[in-house]
């Protein structure tokens, strides 16, 4: 069959391991969404935590990117992926279906709930990992492309899903039994990897270099320091989520206490502004297409970032606008900049350190995180909510300035190809075979 004959028709109707992989992620993706409100509200409504309390669980969520980002990239090139995403998602089931189950027994405290947040967000590092250097191996160049914005798409829509849920389940059947319903969908995400029928070639030993792990990590960081464009995107990302967290870390709350809104309407106006981000993936594509990747990067991560100004004149009835309208450009413009990162990134990152590349720009990036959660809920506390909104929705737009000072801001399109790898071309034994479908 010629080559145009198998790609008629989306990838998702054609490509049988690449619907499972979808399916599993979009899954995950659904429960993770329901936990961000779920969690919160569980200590708002159960433990009656403080706004403090609140962004240390959003914080102890991301920690692990901050303290194993690196190594696990590393452990990752080292391993055949799709077990080690199985894995995560096992363990991520467990931890969530053990909340309620500790509620009945009478054990549920704060300091439970940041226990489980750390541990499945460690076992989010491995999964999310490992799935970003496992894609490339089962989809073929010109795929990836599309693959890449149709995940994302449907990442995104199963955050408005979730996150509408999330409130829903909570006012229904209690933040607490809420949790079933992550712990299910990481079920549904295991039995969707488990059915991909794509192998992996073993890792040989020859390959593991046992005792090279710091030479491993350190590779990755120096291609991307040494390099502008992996250096503007990388530093973009990690002052973007900076701010970005701040304020998901507080905006239960905010939308809660300040604003005063029920927890349906909390998790219906969240999931809103989610739409943003399916929208954000069903056109970066077209527009990078039209204007060049270069250019509308800048279009979604800094002009549709100015709107995050909005929210925090949210308040009761009509004032909801407010927070939609800027979390829907707030989110379209992540997205869709994610899907044009996604494809510059696997296209220009030597193959054999794709891994340790990834791991490297997502702990730069993700290591933030933590610390907007914090500065989130600290200046919540000292400052009051809508103080602390105005200052961390501020954050968004003023990152893309490292952007505007990049390469990029003079360049239409993103390159799609490196000369010359960071430590010369790889060893033969390095690279790895695609393997049957």
């Amino acid at each position: 069959m010629s080559r145009t004959a198998e790609r008629r028709g989306g990838l998702l109707r054609r490509h049988r391991d690449f619907r499972l992989l979808w399916c599993g992620e979009t899954a995950g993706k659904f429960g993770a969404s329901v936990t961000g409100v779920a969690m919160p509200l569980v200590a708002v409504s159960t433990l009656h935590a403080g706004t403090f309390e609140v962004g240390l669980l959003s914080a102890a969520a991301w920690l692990p990117w901050l303290l194993l980002g690196l190594p696990v990239g590393a452990w990752v090139d080292r391993l055949r992926r799709r077990p080690v995403m199985m894995a995560a998602a096992a363990v991520s089931c467990v931890l969530f279906a053990g909340v309620p189950v500790a509620a009945w027994c009478g054990w549920l405290s704060t300091g439970l709930l940041l226990a489980v947040a750390l541990l499945t967000g460690t076992a989010t590092v491995f999964f999310q990992t490992a799935y970003s250097a496992y894609l490339p191996s089962i989809l073929d160049p010109g795929d990836q492309a599309e693959g890449n914005a149709k995940l994302h798409g449907s990442a995104s829509a199963a955050q408005v899903a979730g996150q509408g849920s999330g409130g829903l389940i909570a006012q229904a059947a209690g933040a607490v039994n809420g949790m079933f319903a992550q712990a299910a969908t990481f079920l549904v995400a295991l039995l969707c990897l488990a059915g991909i029928r794509h192998r992996e070639p073993r890792v040989r030993r020859a390959e593991r270099r046992p005792g090279a792990l710091a030479g491993e990590v350190g590779e990755g960081l120096r291609l991307i320091a040494g390099d502008p464009w992996l250096r503007a995107l990388t530093l973009f990302g990690a002052a973007s989520n900076l701010g970005l967290m701040g304020y998901q870390s507080i905006q239960v709350i905010f939308l809660v206490r300040t604003v005063g809104l029920s927890p349906a309407m909390v998790g219906g106006l969240v999931a809103a502004t989610g739409a943003g981000g399916v929208a954000g993936a069903f056109v970066a594509r077209r527009i990078a297409a039209r204007v060049g990747t270069a250019r509308a990067t800048l279009l979604f991560e800094f002009g549709l970032a100015l709107f995050a100004l909005l929210m925090p004149l949210t308040t009761d009835g009509a004032g909801v606008v407010f927070f939609i309208v800027g979390g829907c450009c707030v989110s379209a413009g992540v997205v869709a900049g994610n899907v044009i990162k996604a494809g510059f990134q696997q296209r220009y990152c030597p193959p054999h350190i794709l891994g340790r590349v990834t791991a490297g720009t997502t702990f730069l990036g993700y290591g933030t995180i933590p610390l907007g959660a914090l500065l989130g809920g600290t200046l919540g506390t000292v400052l009051g909510l809508r103080a602390a909104m105005w200052i961390t929705t501020a954050g968004i737009p003023l990152a893309a300035v490292i952007l505007l000072l990049s390469p990029v801001r003079r360049a239409r399109d993103l390159p799609t190809s490196r000369q010359e790898p960071v430590g010369g071309p790889p060893e033969p034994s390095a690279v790895r075979p695609r393997g049957p479908r």
